[in-house]
């Protein structure tokens, strides 16, 4: 096939710093034909100066009226489930941003509707295409830590509150640090575990921090009308046997500022992600391995070079909808742990 027709939905930060530049970095196989927002100003502006031909108030109409091969959603989480399965069903492979959805069942109807349309359905974890990622990946194939049967992840901000967009507003992004940081984490640290099925959540949200003024690492945000948690916290278990702990906070009391962090172990070795470093007995000795070279890498560029690559060779697959619903599960079921109180079997 020839170039691969894109459109965006969507016209905000995430479209025009993350998807439109590293589309154009592949214009050789990508060519950005359409942008639609219920802001059609901003659409129209981002079309004038990024040479995209078509601007649109409605994504309906974007699809009914444009031939496209692909669509990225780029639009607030509640808005993901019907954009998605709008775009697979006019036949478009899509890219959503993260997380899939709301909630499980928006997911669950999300990856039934990728089955139906026979098109790729990717989600926006660009962190699985860090170096560190992709090179822990690597020794986990090989076998180098063995069998994993427990992990850490970490998601946590000092004063990280987001002072732009709808991060604060439930209605809108279904809760706080947990979908929206935490969701990072925990998907890679899944990735690298082979996806296990849950089995039983415990969680606890706390809102301490976010509804009262204070100082603003991204800026002032509206603490009067902050109606996600500001940390939450969670121990999932898994059918296999694993288990893993979740922390995750947009403010918190704590010395760093940003710490994303994956720690696995395993009964071969272990290691942490960010940065990487790899633990093992050998030879009656503890050994630290550190790499002394990773490439430097753009994630997000990379990820959507991989979804480029995916819709032009047509590798359509089904695991990343299925991954989607399952990490909207443990997402929801920790949820309802603190909400009522009690673990949650999955």
């Amino acid at each position: 096939m020839g170039k691969l027709r894109v459109g965006l939905i969507g016209a905000g930060g995430i479209a025009t710093s993350v998807h439109l530049p590293a589309y154009h970095s592949v214009s050789d196989q990508v060519e950005v034909v359409a942008i639609a927002d219920v802001a059609y100003e901003r659409a129209k502006q981002v079309a004038e100066e990024k040479g995209i031909p078509h601007a649109f108030d409605q994504y309906e109409k974007m699809l009914k009226e444009v031939e496209l091969d692909a669509v990225s959603v780029c639009v607030p989480n509640k808005f993901h489930k019907d954009a998605t399965i709008a775009a697979l069903q006019a036949g478009c492979h899509v890219l959503c941003e993260k997380p899939p959805a709301m909630n499980q069942q928006e997911a669950k109807e999300m990856e039934d509707a990728q089955a139906a349309s026979g098109k790729l359905l990717m989600y926006g974890f660009h962190y699985r295409y860090q170096a560190e990622t992709q090179a822990a990946k690597r020794f986990i194939d090989a076998g180098e830590l063995g069998e994993i049967y427990a992990g850490r992840v970490h998601a946590i901000r000092r004063r990280g509150i987001p002072g732009w967009g709808v991060f604060t507003n439930k209605e809108l992004q279904g809760g706080g640090p947990l979908i929206d940081i935490g969701v990072h984490m925990l998907d890679t640290a899944l990735y690298l575990m082979g996806y296990p099925e849950p089995s039983v959540v415990l969680g606890q949200t706390h809102q301490q921090l976010g509804t009262k003024k204070g100082v603003g690492l991204l800026g002032a945000w509206d603490y009067e009308n902050f109606t996600v948690e500001d940390m939450a916290i969670g121990m999932i278990t898994f059918k296999n046997g694993a288990s893993l702990v979740l922390e995750s906070a947009f403010a918190a009391n704590v010395e760093k500022n940003d710490l994303m962090q994956v720690s696995l172990m395993g009964n071969q070795g272990g290691a942490d992600i960010f940065p990487l470093k790899m633990y093992q007995e050998k030879h009656e000795t503890l050994l630290d391995i550190t790499p002394a070279y990773l490439p430097k890498v753009n994630a997000h560029e990379t990820e959507i070079h991989v979804f480029v690559a995916d819709c032009l060779a047509g590798n359509v697959t089904g695991e990343y909808a299925k991954q989607g619903t399952n990490i909207q599960k443990i997402i929801d079921g920790l949820y309802q742990s603190a909400e009522t109180g009690k673990a949650v079997n999955l």
